[in-house]
């Protein structure tokens, strides 16, 4: 049975109230290590008084708890970068797979952008424009395009047709359907983008046969399933190096992570 995920008001008052009763249970267990030298154990009436003193402290300084939250969220913050730089170290080759990718840019870059995306993210059509002047900008600069249709079906139909097509079109005639098709107006589909196929020179009648093929589905899930893996909540999602940029962050910020990676082999050369 599915529970639905508390809001941003409740989660905290839980974590609040999770951190006052920790606070509680940690005065509380105060005698564990007199416990573990042998000594008495707290009487009902200290113990009392301890867990007096600690609900009179948290009610006399409240900031403690939420010192302690930020703190909290400081360090899941940490942990989940961790985790994921991890991931992406061991999911490299599957990454840039070009099996379930598309190339675009200098193929043989020193550096790789690669990025995780939905055709009908506003987000990624946002991002879309940086991309493209990235690629212009820098010959060096390779760029692999995930289709990770997560915002239903149409986003789904949309990423066949656009797999089906990387068989026929490839480099800029690619890139220039891939941009046609995140700038189409309004919601995306199979029978959109198979219009816009043919608007680039596709054969509309292999690609409907292809995007129906068991490799094609088999691409997407396979991206679906590394999206997961490496703990990807939206799109676009970018990767840099080892780390995974989430958001349309802008092509300063991206550029930037790039030098540095070219530079230092990190996306941060101070860190």
């Amino acid at each position: 049975m599915a529970f639905p995920i508390p809001s941003g008001p409740v989660r905290g008052a839980l974590k609040a109230a999770g951190l006052a009763l920790g606070l509680w249970l940690g005065a509380s267990l105060a005698a564990a290590p007199a416990l573990a030298q042998g000594q008495a154990p707290l009487t009902p009436e200290q113990r009392k008084a301890v867990t007096d003193l600690v609900r009179e402290t948290i009610l006399k300084n409240p900031e403690i708890i939420q010192d302690a939250l930020v703190e909290l969220e400081r360090r899941n913050t940490v942990a989940q970068a961790e985790a994921q730089r991890g991931a992406v170290a061991s999911e490299k080759a599957r990454i840039t797979n070009p099996a379930t990718s598309i190339v675009i840019g200098n193929p043989d870059g020193d550096v790789t952008l690669v990025e995780f995306m939905d055709y009908n993210c506003g987000f990624c059509k946002r991002a879309m424009q940086d991309v493209t002047a990235l690629t212009k900008a820098d010959p060096k600069l390779k760029v692999v395009l995930k289709d990770f249709p997560i915002l239903g079906p149409d986003s789904v139909e949309a990423s066949r047709v656009a797999i089906a097509v990387k068989n026929q079109l490839q480099g800029q005639k690619y890139f220039d359907f891939h941009n046609k098709l995140m700038s189409a107006k309004g919601r995306v589909n199979g029978a959109k983008a198979l219009e816009i196929a043919k608007e680039s020179g596709a054969d509309v009648e292999r690609a409907r046969k292809e995007m129906d093929a068991a490799a094609t589905k088999a691409s997407i899930e396979d991206t679906v399933a590394l999206g997961d893996r490496l703990g990807l909540t939206g799109t676009p999602a970018f990767i840099i190096g080892d780390e995974i940029v989430f958001g349309a962050v802008g092509e300063a910020a991206l550029k930037q992570k790039i030098e540095s990676v070219r530079k230092c082999g990190k996306t941060d050369c101070a860190g």
